[in-house]
């Protein structure tokens, strides 16, 4: 009997939704990927595409949700997804954008970050068509020969012409040998799954055509790397980290995901519409036109950005709740009539009932949290964690997170 083969959608539709939102920091790499990609794809066959997570922390957040929309794309058009979670990798951190090295984490900590994971990847990807692989597998089976033929692939020139080594070779900053080994590791990873494509941010670059070089090197045809601009964190500026505070995590209460989203400035709107929704290109393209033109007002457009990053993680009628919420406790300054309630046994402590509560994961959370003028108790600000509170006390936390205290 003939062996079936899957029918794969038209090049020129796929190539359109594939390139949408993409960054390659010049024309001509640009140009190069463009070109190869759709070779692949016009032999009318699956590709293997992958994404690497580290797991250096134990939440997502909207920024590493965008490489994983990219890969949902590839399995809605019948490719085979690899998420790939780094658990050797993350051993050393990856020095992308840092002025110092990475701090080191134990195998204990990476262990306990991958655990959630896979959970919070399976919001956006299909579990069902989603292989995910582990990269110390592999990877520790390597030996020090493995090592070095893998090492004489590459020029200590190559590295210090990537922008942040070169920046902390210029100013005397140490740079480990073992920085040096990531992107060739991420390389191997790439060499080991035969990968055709694999997806990354505009930061990740280097590394990226590290793993076409390797293939290329050791007689693999090399990958098609498709990269991605960097999410800005809320502040609009910065990249989305959670050391910042300027993120929006996976993991977070709807309430608390529409208002983020709705705090970034107006410039932000359209990079997260590319970036973060599973809207298609023609539909952006239109709520830009709309936005351009001014029959769409930049709140309007806000508020549904916000629904429907909402609605990918909670749900519709979650999300529709949620704009719900917002415009009644933000916009009309009302406070809810149902807000989530914690029992105290008479007095206790601002900082105490918010970690107690789970609205911070530590003293000195709510310690930043007052500085930065977020938390009031009866409408009144609140300038120390220590200020006492008791059953009756309505708390706020930021725009749009209330708890009441009852008595235990």
């Amino acid at each position: 009997m003939a062996r079936m083969t899957r029918k794969m959608a038209p090049v020129e539709e796929q190539m359109r939704v594939f390139m949408a939102g993409t960054e390659f920091g010049d024309e001509a790499t640009k140009r190069v990927m463009e070109r190869d990609l759709r070779a692949r794809l016009e032999e009318d066959r699956p590709l293997r595409v992958y994404c690497g997570f580290d797991p250096t922390k134990v939440d997502l957040t909207l920024g590493h949700a965008v490489p994983m929309r990219k890969l949902r794309q590839f399995q809605e058009f019948g490719h085979d997804v690899t998420f790939l979670i780094g658990n050797f990798t993350a051993l050393i951190g990856d020095p992308t954008g840092r002025d110092t090295t990475r701090p080191v984490l134990t195998p204990a900590q990476v262990a306990e970050n991958a655990k959630t994971y896979t959970d919070q990847a399976f919001v956006i990807l299909d579990r069902a068509k989603t292989k995910v692989a582990y990269n110390a597998d592999w990877l520790n089976a390597l030996g020090f020969a493995d090592v070095l033929r893998l090492t004489a692939q590459y020029t200590v020139a190559q590295f210090l012409r990537r922008e942040n080594f070169g920046k902390r070779y210029d100013e005397g900053t140490p740079i480990h040998v073992s920085e040096l080994l990531y992107a060739m590791l991420q390389a191997y990873d790439a060499f080991h799954m035969e990968t055709d494509v694999q997806i990354g941010g505009s930061d990740q670059l280097f590394n990226l055509m590290a793993g076409r070089q390797l293939q290329e090197a050791w007689g693999q045809r090399p990958q098609v790397c498709v990269t991605l601009p960097i999410l800005v964190g809320t502040d609009g500026h910065e990249k989305m980290s959670k050391s910042l505070g300027n993120y929006v995590g996976l993991t977070e209460s709807p309430n608390e995901m529409f208002g983020k989203v709705m705090s970034i400035p107006d410039s932000a709107t359209m990079n997260y519409y590319t970036l973060a929704t599973p809207l298609r290109p023609d539909e952006v393209e239109a709520i830009a036109r709309g936005l351009e033109a001014g029959t769409l007002r930049p709140m309007d457009a806000k508020k549904r950005l916000a629904e429907e990053i909402t609605a990918v993680f909670h749900g519709r009628s979650a999300a529709e709740a949620a704009h719900v919420y917002f415009e009644s406790t933000f916009q009309r300054r009302e406070t809810p009539e149902e807000m989530p309630e914690h029992a105290v046994d008479g007095e206790a402590t601002v900082a105490g009932v918010l970690v107690a509560a789970g609205f911070a994961k530590s003293n000195g959370e709510v310690r930043r949290l007052v500085a930065q003028g977020a938390v009031s108790v009866g409408g009144a600000s609140v300038t120390d964690p220590a200020t006492p509170v008791r059953p009756g006390d309505e708390i706020r936390v930021g725009r749009h997170r209330f708890l009441r205290l009852v008595r235990a």
